[in-house]
């Protein structure tokens, strides 16, 4: 029972303790929600306590006053029993007595003459916990199972879709990533035996059948029923990724990095408030204003300094070949090995607004495609996204981030748009490495949904008959992965089940939704404007 402390009584208010915290909620309203102290400290003879408040994100934490604070709430944290040790030295246990049982019994048996009728106990062994991705961030919504094809072959005039894999939830390849010795994320490869395909399989080349009613703004697509799908990915990972995932691992999370360590930082002509911990040089981190170049993006503890970089800093534009213009908006190309120094510290800005991010040292496996606006002073930094060279789970993005300055603007599915758009351009489908934060999942999932409705609105009738476009269709067309789009169709809550068929119904409140939703989308990547040329990052050379 969690011990409450008492009003009347001064107590000590310790790291761990928790208690509700008064806060300006969006409404401008107060609000107490619970929170705990991660850390405490004095300043000028007054003390500061930096709380996260629980069930809310990170970026909310803070450092608060006393006054702030209901002690009458105050929940002190559980002691937890230390484990003990054996002859003094750490990472030993003492020997329980049923351990000791145990050895008896297997000097017994293994010293007896006759063999005896009883199992052999095994030696317990310590097991390696593994924690799946999927507890640690919520991922996207799973996909729901589906009927199978006996059930749904009733009614069907369709031939079943033969793609086993095609409803598989993405959870299944979200494997734990290990952190190596320099911090930086490295994930294990999955055994993978789904990928396999029967010899007679016929993939999800299965006709979608789009009724046109009289009302022009009102349609529905029949998809066929898909087969039984085998979870497919349960196996352990046998070997780990040489080219490096920047998923992060929260198993290796303590009380310094759940806190944010930067106060202010100035990038050209904005400050920014820091939402998350970055691993910036320590010295640094005391300071009230860390400042930036906003061209090669190098650290500086001082605007004088600033100021003398300034004069000799060369870079107008991010290091890295300029592969798109339109306007004033521009992308440049950067290849983590060239360019090691301006990649590392564009991650070091990038894990100030990343928390499911691990910070990746090694840059060498990555492209970082940096997009900018464009004035006379020169091109400044908007966003950016990383991908890895060789993906081997089809990734087309690994991190991606508007900053501050420009969100809610429409950069963000820019940035989407334009990965799609590489992933055309090599003649492959895609998808963003998971998990993803809450805001590149509602960005993701808004871009798929207004993609999918507009190709499934511009669909004609042909000669007379009603349009007729699959899955695999859909994923081509937009380069987005078929797991993605069938996801997409389920959130959006538009298949039903009618007469052994899969029915997409598009209502007109959906139609008239995604028509308002793209007058409002004034950003979009024109093809043409996009000078692209993919490399094979298998030959080594390319390195």
């Amino acid at each position: 029972m969690t011990k409450m402390a008492d009003s009347g009584s001064s107590v000590e208010i310790t790291e761990g303790c928790r208690l509700p915290v008064l806060r300006k909620n969006q409404e401008h309203e107060d609000e107490w929600p619970l929170a705990e102290i991660l850390s405490v400290k004095e300043v000028s003879g007054r003390k500061l306590y930096y709380v996260h408040y629980i069930d809310f994100n990170k970026r909310l934490d803070e450092w608060v006053t006393a006054d702030r604070l209901d002690m009458k709430k105050l929940q002190f944290p559980k002691k937890e029993a230390k484990t003990p040790t054996k002859n003094g030295l750490p990472g030993s246990r003492p020997s329980s007595p049923e351990r000791e049982v145990r050895k008896s019994l297997e000097l017994n048996l293994q010293s007896a003459t006759a063999p005896s009728r009883g199992k052999t106990l095994p030696t317990p062994k310590r097991k390696v916990e593994t924690v799946p991705l999927a507890t640690q961030v919520s991922p996207a919504t799973p996909v729901p199972s589906l009927p199978s094809s006996a059930e749904a072959s009733q009614a069907s005039v369709f031939p079943a879709v033969r793609e086993t894999n095609t409803f598989k939830s993405r959870e299944d390849h979200e494997q734990l990533s290990s952190l190596t010795t320099n911090g930086t994320a490295r994930r294990l490869i999955p055994s993978q035996p789904g990928r396999k395909r029967k010899a007679n399989c016929g993939g999800t080349d299965e006709m979608i059948k789009v009724l046109q009613y009289n009302n022009p703004q009102s349609a529905s697509v029949f998809l066929p029923p898909p087969e039984d799908s085998q979870d497919s990915s349960d196996g352990i990972p046998t070997a780990p990724r040489m080219t490096g995932s920047l998923v992060s691992d929260r198993s290796h999370d303590d009380i310094v990095t759940r806190m944010k360590n930067i106060e202010c930082i100035e990038l050209g002509r904005h400050r920014l408030k820091p939402w998350y911990f970055s691993p910036y040089p320590q010295e640094l981190t005391a300071l009230p204003i860390l400042y930036l170049c906003e061209f090669c993006l190098k650290y500086l503890k001082s605007l004088k300094c600033l100021q003398r970089h300034l004069t000799k800093c060369n870079l107008r534009h991010p290091p890295g070949n300029e592969i798109y213009r339109k306007g004033t908006i521009s992308f440049f190309e950067i290849d983590g090995r060239k360019n090691k120094t301006y990649s590392q510290n564009l991650c070091l800005l990038a894990k100030c607004f990343l928390d499911h991010k691990t910070l990746y040292y090694d840059t060498d496996p990555f492209l970082f495609y940096v997009m900018t606006e464009y004035d006379s002073k020169g091109f400044h930094i908007v966003g950016y996204f990383s991908k890895e060279k060789e993906s081997t789970e089809d990734y087309n993005v690994a991190c991606i981030l508007t900053l501050p300055p420009y969100q809610r603007r429409g950069y963000g599915k820019l940035l989407i748009e334009f990965s799609y758009e590489l992933s055309k351009v090599e003649g492959k489908t895609g998808t963003p490495e998971k998990p993803l934060s809450d805001l590149g999942l509602l960005s993701y999932r808004s871009y798929w949904s207004q993609t999918i409705l507009e190709i499934l609105m511009d669909l004609k009738p042909d000669n007379g008959e009603r349009p007729q476009i699959t899955i695999n269709e859909i994923s081509e067309i937009t380069s987005v992965k078929k797991e993605d789009v069938i996801s997409t169709l389920q959130y959006l809550n538009l298949i039903n089940y009618y007469k052994g068929q899969y029915i997409l119904t598009l209502s007109e409140d959906i139609v008239d939704g995604h028509e308002r939703a793209m007058q409002k989308r004034h950003l979009r990547i024109d093809p043409k404007c996009l000078h692209f040329t993919p490399k094979d990052w298998s030959k080594r050379g390319k390195w």
